[in-house]
C-alpha cells in the first residue's frame, strides 16, 4: 500500500470571533462601541437574533448602566437584559493600542453599532468613513441624539429630550397639567429599533446590490418623531395643534380608561362593529341603535356622553366584573398590569416571555423573553451578560495569533 502524501487541512487561523451558532443571523460579526441604551439596546437585538457581538467597555468601570437602577453584587440587574448574547473587551478608546485593537475587529466586523456624540469616534481615531473604506463590507450603525448633520448635530442629546423635540412629552399629560415621561427610556428604544431596521436593510442591500456595506443615521427625536402619525399633517392641513388629552385618544372615539369600583380599564371600543357590541355590554342599546354614533366621526362630537354612559357601568363594578363582561361581548379591554401582574400572568408564561437565568453566586432572576418569535431560527439566550473583560484576553490573543494585532497589555 502506497503513503497517502496528501497534506492534512491547514488549521484554522485564530479568531476573536465565535463560530456561527444558531438564530437567522447566526455568523454575523457585530462590533458594539455604544453604552448605556440606544446603541447596545440595537446590538442586544442583533445578538438576541443570533449575531456575535463583541462589546467594547471602558476599562475598570465598564458600560455606566452596570450601576443604574437596582444593583445586586455590584451589578445591575438590568445588565442581565441588555448586555445578554454578548461578550466583553475592555478597551480605552484614548489609549492608542486600544483603539488599534478595536480597528482591527472592526476591519473584520460586519457591523458596527456606536452612539457617541457625532465626531466622537473620529476623534478617538475610528473614523467610521476610513474603517469603511478598509473594509467596505462594513454597515455602521449611528445613534445619536440629533443625528450625524445639521446646526444641533453638536449638542448632546438623551431619550427624555429627544422624546420632547419629537413631540411625544407634550402629549403625555393631563389637560393643563404638567407633561409628564413616559416611564421607560421609551426615545432611546425607538432609535434603537430603528437602527436595527437600518442594519437589516443594509445587510440586505449588501447581499443583492454589489457587497458594499453603508452608514446609518438614526437621530433619537427622530425615531419618536416617526411614530407621531397624524400629528405633522393634522397641523399642516387644519392649523391643529393636538394638545394632552389624559388617557383618551383625541379624534378616536371610544378609547379611554374607566373608574371600576377596585381600579381601572381599559377600553377600546373604537370600531363600528365593536362599539354596537359594547353599548350592549353596558345595557345602552340607544346608543347601539343611534344613527349618528355609527361612524367614528359622530362619536368624536358626543364623546363625553359616550364615555360617561361607560364611565357610569364600570365605576359600580370590580374590574374582574367589567373584563368577563366585554371579553363575553368580544370588546377590547384589559387592566393597567403593574410588573407583579406580568410575572403571575399565565399567557406570560405559555409564551415563553418569563425566562430565568441565574447569576454568578447562584440566584435565579427572571428576565424578558426574546421577541420576536421566529418560526424556524427561534431566537434563545445563548450567553448570559458577561463580567468586564470576561472574554478580552482571549479576544486579544486570537487577535495577536491571527492578525498582528498589539501585544496584550495583560490587563
Amino acid at each position: 500500500m502506497q503513503d497517502d502524501d496528501r497534506s492534512a487541512p491547514a488549521p484554522a487561523e485564530p479568531s476573536p470571533w465565535l463560530p456561527p451558532g444558531q438564530g437567522a443571523l447566526a455568523g454575523l460579526k457585530v462590533l458594539e462601541l455604544g453604552q448605556l441604551i440606544a446603541g447596545p439596546f440595537a446590538a442586544r437585538t442583533l445578538a438576541d437574533l443570533g449575531a456575535d457581538v463583541i462589546k467594547v467597555e471602558p476599562p475598570g468601570s465598564g458600560d455606566p448602566l452596570r450601576q443604574w437602577r437596582l444593583v445586586k453584587d455590584g451589578t445591575s440587574v438590568w445588565w442581565q437584559v441588555q448586555s445578554r448574547n454578548k461578550r466583553s473587551l475592555a478597551a480605552d478608546l484614548k489609549n492608542p493600542d486600544d483603539v488599534a485593537l478595536v480597528r482591527a475587529l472592526a476591519l473584520q466586523a460586519d457591523v458596527l453599532v456606536e452612539n457617541f456624540r457625532p465626531g466622537a469616534l473620529e476623534g478617538y481615531g475610528l473614523d467610521p468613513a476610513a474603517l469603511m473604506a478598509a473594509n467596505p463590507r462594513l454597515v455602521v450603525l449611528r445613534i445619536s441624539g440629533y443625528g450625524q448633520t445639521g446646526p444641533y448635530r453638536d449638542k448632546p442629546g438623551f431619550g427624555v429630550v429627544a422624546e420632547a423635540m419629537g413631540g411625544l412629552r407634550h402629549l403625555t399629560a393631563e389637560p393643563g397639567r404638567t407633561p409628564v415621561r413616559v416611564g421607560v427610556s421609551i426615545g432611546d428604544t425607538l432609535a434603537a429599533l430603528h437602527g436595527v431596521i437600518g442594519v437589516l436593510t443594509a445587510l440586505r442591500h449588501r447581499e443583492v446590490n454589489g457587497g458594499e456595506g453603508q452608514m446609518i443615521d438614526v437621530a433619537l427625536y427622530e425615531a419618536v418623531f416617526n411614530c407621531m402619525e397624524s400629528l405633522l399633517p393634522e397641523y399642516s392641513a387644519f392649523g391643529v395643534v393636538r394638545e394632552p388629552a389624559g388617557s383618551a385618544l383625541p379624534g378616536i372615539a371610544p378609547s379611554n380608561a374607566y373608574r371600576c369600583a377596585d381600579g381601572h380599564v381599559l377600553v377600546a371600543g373604537n370600531g363600528d362593529s365593536i362599539f354596537k357590541r359594547l353599548m350592549g355590554a353596558i345595557n345602552r342599546p340607544d346608543l347601539a341603535a343611534d344613527p349618528q354614533l355609527a361612524g367614528n366621526a359622530g362619536r368624536v362630537e358626543r364623546v363625553a356622553e359616550i364615555d360617561a354612559a361607560i364611565g357610569a357601568w364600570t365605576q359600580p363594578r370590580t374590574v374582574a366584573e367589567v373584563l368577563a363582561a366585554l371579553d363575553a361581548a368580544q370588546v377590547p379591554a384589559g387592566r393597567i398590569y403593574t410588573v407583579a401582574d406580568i410575572a403571575a400572568d399565565p399567557h406570560y408564561a405559555a409564551r415563553g416571555m418569563l425566562q430565568q437565568v441565574t447569576l454568578p453566586d447562584g440566584t435565579p432572576l427572571a428576565v424578558p423573553g426574546l421577541v420576536p418569535q421566529l418560526s424556524r431560527t427561534p431566537q434563545q439566550q445563548r450567553l448570559d451578560a458577561p463580567a468586564l473583560d470576561a472574554q478580552g484576553p482571549a479576544i486579544r490573543a486570537a487577535l495577536r495569533a491571527g492578525t498582528g494585532a498589539p501585544p496584550d497589555d495583560t490587563r
